[in-house]
């Protein structure tokens, strides 16, 4: 069983055109009470992000393949020359203690393939510990608060199959455990949910953290309000439960999940 320290571990710090929340999200994470790595990439270089590379004498990376959210966060994985790697969103914030959490929880395991905490929402400048949506994902990933139960494929087929409880910025991925490239092209708000789903199908562990340990910022902005503002999501939530179910069961599900996720709306 391999031993994971900081050195081990990157933040990887999505910068997307110009956002007030991007030197907030790296002050986080330069600020962890285990000193990972850290490093900056784009697929829209400016000012702002050079600038912030400079300022913090970061090593930064610009993409100018493939497009999308789905590219940016391979490139992204890419970038990282070290086991671990964490997509950091430039709008979120990670409690000091994140990372320490997340190795904690993977020096645990024998053959990791994520690693992800509980988090909390940001609302104007607000924490927001408890919501109608946050609840219903707690409740979804209790079975993992039980270590013994982060090696079954079955349960954590069954927490997907009902909606996408993990958040993606917590994640930890044990890049060395996992086939590339991670995410696919062909989404735009369910690409993590879906890369998910493929690896609850390996052989390996998802070790889950219950303490929240990073804050996600909801925004008018945010590609998440967006999305559900449009109505957009709906058909790839769709697609994504009947990966579980039948059409009439995942119908179902979609809309009272739909319910919960009206939460995210400012």
């Amino acid at each position: 069983m391999k031993h994971y320290c900081e050195k081990d571990h990157t933040f990887v710090v999505c910068a997307y055109q110009e956002s007030p929340y991007l030197k907030e999200c790296i002050c986080s994470v330069l600020k962890q009470n285990r000193k990972s790595r850290v490093c900056i990439v784009t697929s829209t270089p400016n000012e702002q992000i050079i600038g912030m590379a400079r300022k913090y004498k970061l090593p930064f990376y610009v993409n100018t393949g493939e497009k999308g959210i789905a590219a940016d966060w391979n490139f992204a994985v890419d970038c990282a020359d070290t086991p671990l790697v964490t997509i950091a969103h430039q709008d979120d914030i990670y409690c000091r203690d994140y990372a320490e959490n997340i190795l904690a929880a993977l020096n645990k395991c024998t053959h990791p393939l994520i690693a992800f905490t509980d988090y909390c929402e940001l609302r104007n400048g607000q924490t927001v510990k408890r919501n109608k949506l946050l609840a219903v994902k707690r409740m979804l990933l209790c079975p993992l608060r039980i270590k013994v139960f982060w090696k079954s494929r079955w349960i954590r087929r069954r927490i997907l199959s009902l909606g996408s409880a993990i958040c993606c910025p917590s994640v930890t991925l044990v890049k060395e455990h996992l086939n590339l490239p991670v995410f696919k092209n062909n989404m735009k708000s369910n690409v993590d949910w879906q890369a998910w789903e493929e690896l609850s199908r390996q052989a390996g562990e998802f070790a889950y953290v219950a303490k929240p340990s990073m804050k996600h910022r909801i925004h008018q902005d945010s590609t998440t309000s967006s999305l559900l503002e449009n109505q957009a999501r709906r058909e790839e939530d769709l697609m994504m439960y009947r990966k579980f179910w039948p059409g009439w069961m995942a119908d179902f599900i979609e809309r009272f999940y739909q319910r919960a996720e009206k939460s995210n709306k400012l």
